[in-house]
């Protein structure tokens, strides 16, 4: 008999621990990760509504630091390498041309998370992006051109201001992340700011791996 009871307490305090293992809830765990995905970005005019440029894929990596505010709210502030841009093409002079230009940023999404469960984080907030790098490439005719500019960027308040949002996908240690955004203004650096006339918009997906 009691070998029985030894046996029963033991299965169950197995049957439990195993339980109480896979029901580990890390959202109160503060957490650090990197991440490496692509956007798939284009431009609006904000001022014409005839203009019109196809999407291009650019590279996006950076790091994360998902602070909690207990189990349900928290914030992650993000540092990223983001590539941007678009492709366009038409008719010059009766020769057709396509051009794509590549904007390569630093972007620092300041976000607040809601955490319902453990396996989804659903994230929203502002975005300040700091240009390094623009590249045009231009074809057309007999005309083959690349023109490259580059930026510096050590006065941090000026800077082009936009609001970013998806959801990340919490798998173990991995992240898998959807996001979607859009600038709003341009930040001069001496206190005033201006709606950029040409608007970045992208989507964004990332996997990303939590220490």
């Amino acid at each position: 008999m009691k070998k029985v009871i030894l046996m029963l307490a033991f299965v169950t305090v197995t049957v439990t621990n195993g339980n109480a293992q896979y029901t580990t809830d890390n959202r109160e765990t503060l957490s650090f990760g990197l991440k490496l995905g692509a956007n798939y970005s284009n431009v609006y005019d904000s001022d014409n509504e005839d203009f019109v440029a196809d999407s291009k894929f650019g590279f996006a990596a950076g790091a994360f630091v998902a602070i909690p505010f207990g189990t349900f709210i928290g914030i992650q502030p993000e540092v990223l390498y983001s590539q941007k841009g678009f492709k366009s093409s038409g008719t010059y002079f009766g020769s057709s041309y396509e051009m794509t230009r590549t904007t390569d940023f630093i972007d620092v999404p300041l976000l607040f998370a809601v955490k319902p469960i453990e396996q989804v984080t659903v994230l929203f907030g502002p975005q300040f992006s700091y240009l390094l790098k623009q590249k045009d490439e231009f074809t057309g005719g007999n005309i083959n051109s690349i023109q490259q500019q580059e930026f510096d960027n050590d006065d941090i308040t000026k800077n082009i201001m936009g609001l970013t949002g998806g959801v990340d996908i919490n798998v173990d240690k991995l992240v898998f992340g959807l996001r979607t955004g859009w600038d709003i203004k341009t930040n001069e650096g001496d206190g005033n700011s201006s709606t950029p006339r040409y608007k970045n918009m992208w989507h964004q997906l990332t996997m990303g791996y939590k220490f």
